[in-house]
């Protein structure tokens, strides 16, 4: 009985070590995710604009490129975290790349203004790539030399690498689509969302 037990102990462990090795989120599957990580302005309109970029499947705002530990949006309004308001975008890779993310970046706010997007105007407001990779820094460099050819102005953006991420707080996530209504969202987002919405719809299937 002896053996037999311990040959169902040793098959027992080699499934669980096969669970575990699927379920690994290092694994090479089609369902894998990657993320982006960008400031350009307002959260509110990044966020907006790649919730609608097929292949995106999620976009959370927060703060990020500071040295304040979780601060608050009154806080970065300040402007004393160094924060900039940012979003991280989970993607899947295999319907959308990197690069096509920081394509879209590009168009989705005025990268060769220094700490300003048209209203809002502060440090927090700076354009910036926080690359979680050696391989997304070289695509964000290369990119970048890449969209000088569409400004008539130097692209200020920076790029660094993401050291911490701190999600903004719950009332900023989902807020173009939760508050169409607002003043802010109807004369600045707006805009945006119809135009990014016909461009989308002008490219091939």
């Amino acid at each position: 009985m002896k053996p037999a037990f311990t040959l169902l102990l040793f098959l027992t462990a080699l499934s669980l070590c096969a669970v575990e090795s699927t379920n690994s989120p290092n694994m090479n599957t089609t369902n894998s995710t990657e993320l982006a990580t960008v400031g350009g302005g307002c959260f509110w309109c990044t966020e907006a604009l790649f919730q609608m970029l097929p292949g995106v499947k999620s976009v959370t705002s927060g703060y990020a490129g500071g040295h304040t530990e979780n601060p608050t949006y009154k806080q970065v309004c300040e402007g004393i975290t160094g924060h900039a308001e940012v979003i991280q975008i989970e993607f899947d890779p295999q319907k959308v790349s990197y690069e096509k993310i920081l394509e879209t970046f590009w168009e989705a706010h005025d990268p060769t203004t220094l700490n300003r997007q048209g209203a809002d105007t502060g440090t927090q407001y700076r354009s910036i790539i926080l690359y979680h990779s050696p391989a997304q820094k070289a695509a964000a460099e290369k990119s970048k030399t890449a969209a000088q050819k569409d400004f008539s102005q130097p692209i200020v953006t920076e790029i660094v690498p993401l050291t911490k991420f701190y999600k903004g707080e719950d009332y900023h996530q989902n807020y173009y689509r939760t508050n169409p209504n607002q003043g802010y969202c109807r004369a600045v987002i707006q805009p945006k969302v119809e135009k990014f919405e016909k461009k989308l719809k002008a490219q091939p299937k």
